[in-house]
């Protein structure tokens, strides 16, 4: 009964939030986001305790967001790209990582700590522009699609 309960708070907090972000002109990945923020450190109806269990529901949210960026893709694109995505798209990663680590690092974090940051922050970016191109329908635009692949392969359209 509990779990129930859970989700039931969950589904209530998107169902408020989500409309409301969308409205601001936001999305609805910024809408998740914000009703997470609201229900755990702010009102504080999530514990530290649930957060386990949520991170494996999580977990496969990323794994279905990998799934759709990948029914995205064309294979003979990447192949053609694939000089430009290992070298831009890791220097990009590389430095975006080095600079938020060395922030973090300055706020008295360990490096390990500031490199799990870093990390998040250079990748954080693909699902909130990948959302937001599907909800605005330009994943099909000429335009849409550079900044796709600007997004999720760290590269120059």
């Amino acid at each position: 009964m509990a779990l129930f309960i859970q989700a039931l708070i969950y589904l209530c907090a998107a169902v408020i939030a989500v409309p409301i972000a969308k409205r601001l002109g936001l999305g609805s990945v910024l809408g998740y986001l914000i009703a997470g923020v609201i229900i755990g450190p702010v009102i504080g109806i999530v514990s530290n305790d649930e957060t386990a269990t949520l991170n494996q529901f999580a977990e496969f949210g990323v794994v279905m967001m990998l799934f759709i960026i990948g029914l995205e893709l064309d294979p003979k694109m990447l192949l053609k790209m694939f000089h430009r995505l290992m070298t831009l798209g890791g220097l990009q990663m590389g430095i975006t990582t080095a600079l938020i680590m060395a922030l973090a690092m300055s706020m008295g974090l360990g490096w390990s700590v500031s490199l799990a940051i870093g990390l998040m922050f250079s990748l954080s970016s693909t699902a909130i522009v990948l959302q937001t191109l599907n909800e605005k329908g330009l994943t099909r635009t000429q335009g849409g699609r550079g900044l796709f692949r600007c997004c999720c392969f760290r590269i120059l359209p």
